[in-house]
C-alpha cells in the first residue's frame, strides 16, 4: 500500500503550490495530480456543484490507486470536505485559509483575507474566523478574475497587476499586518503581492501545514513509502496542456504531463 501515490486535486493549477510543499517534505512519494481546469474557478459555483466536481475528482484518483487524497483547493475544502469524508474510507486532507496563525500573531489587530467568493461565503470559513479572529478586524476581499488569469498563464500581465492593486489597496489603508492567501492559486502571485504591500506585512498560506498533516497521517497509518526506487509523478489536466507544462518546466524529476478526460 505504501508505494501507491498521493492523490491531489484542485480546481486547476493552484494546488501545484501544495504539491511543491509535499514534494519538499516527502520527495520519495509518488504523486498523481489532477488540475480540473475545465471547471475553474470553483469559487463562483453553487455548493452542490462543488461537491459533485469534488466527488468526480476523488473517484478518478481512487480508480488510479491513490492511498490518500489531498484537496488542494480552499473552495472545495470549505464546501465539500465533510461530504467527502463521510463518503470515502481513504484519508482525506483539506486546506482552508490560514486565518488562525494570522489572527494569533497580528500586532495591529487587522488581518486581510484574499479568497474566492465560495470560500468566503462558506460556513467553515465563518466558523474558523469566529473562533480565532473574533477580537480581530478581518478585511475580506473576493479575488474575482485572478484564477482565470493564472489558468491562462497571465501571471505577469498588466490586468493582473491592476486587479491586485485594486484588491489590496483597501487592506493596506485599513492597516493589515498579515495577508492570508485563501486560494492555492494565489501562491503564484506572492512576488507581485509582496511588491504592492508595505514592508512588514506578512503573507501566509496553508501549503506547508497541509504537507505536514499529509505526512503525519501517512505515518500514523503506516502508509509512508519505504521503497527506494524513483517516485512516479503524474500531472493531468482536462484543459490547456501547455499552461500546465509551463508551470512544471523547471521540475527536473521524471514526470508525466498529460491531458486527460475526467
Amino acid at each position: 500500500m505504501s508505494v501507491k501515490p498521493i492523490g491531489i486535486f484542485d480546481s486547476g493549477l493552484g494546488g501545484l503550490s501544495v504539491w511543491e510543499a509535499i514534494y519538499d517534505l516527502m520527495p520519495g512519494e509518488s504523486v498523481l495530480y489532477l488540475a480540473d481546469s475545465k471547471y475553474a474557478p470553483y469559487g463562483g459555483r453553487p455548493q452542490s456543484e462543488i461537491i459533485q466536481l469534488s466527488r468526480k475528482n476523488v473517484d478518478y484518483l481512487l480508480e488510479h490507486g491513490c492511498k490518500i487524497i489531498v484537496v488542494a483547493c480552499n473552495t472545495a475544502t470549505t464546501n465539500a470536505i465533510d461530504v467527502l469524508r463521510q463518503s470515502y474510507s481513504v484519508p482525506i486532507i483539506g486546506i482552508e485559509p490560514a486565518i488562525k496563525p494570522a489572527a494569533l500573531n497580528s500586532k495591529t489587530g487587522v488581518v486581510g483575507v484574499l479568497a474566492t467568493r465560495g470560500t468566503l461565503a462558506s460556513s467553515l470559513f465563518a466558523k474558523t474566523a469566529a473562533l480565532y479572529a473574533k477580537d480581530r478586524k478581518v478585511i475580506e476581499q473576493y479575488g474575482d478574475g485572478l484564477v482565470e488569469l493564472i489558468e491562462s498563464g497571465e501571471i505577469e500581465s498588466k490586468q493582473m497587476q491592476a486587479l491586485l492593486t485594486e484588491y489590496l489597496t483597501p487592506m493596506i489603508r485599513a492597516g493589515i499586518d498579515y495577508l492570508v492567501l485563501g486560494c492555492t492559486h494565489y501562491s503564484f502571485l506572492r512576488s507581485q503581492i509582496q511588491a504592492i504591500l508595505p514592508a512588514g506585512v506578512q503573507i501566509i498560506d496553508a501549503a506547508d501545514a497541509v504537507a505536514k498533516q499529509t505526512k503525519n497521517i501517512l505515518d500514523q497509518r503506516g502508509l509512508l513509502s519505504q521503497v527506494k526506487s524513483i517516485p512516479n509523478f503524474r500531472f493531468y489536466t482536462n484543459k490547456d496542456l501547455g499552461v500546465l507544462e509551463s508551470f512544471l518546466g523547471s521540475l527536473s524529476a521524471d514526470k508525466t504531463i498529460a491531458k486527460v478526460d475526467f
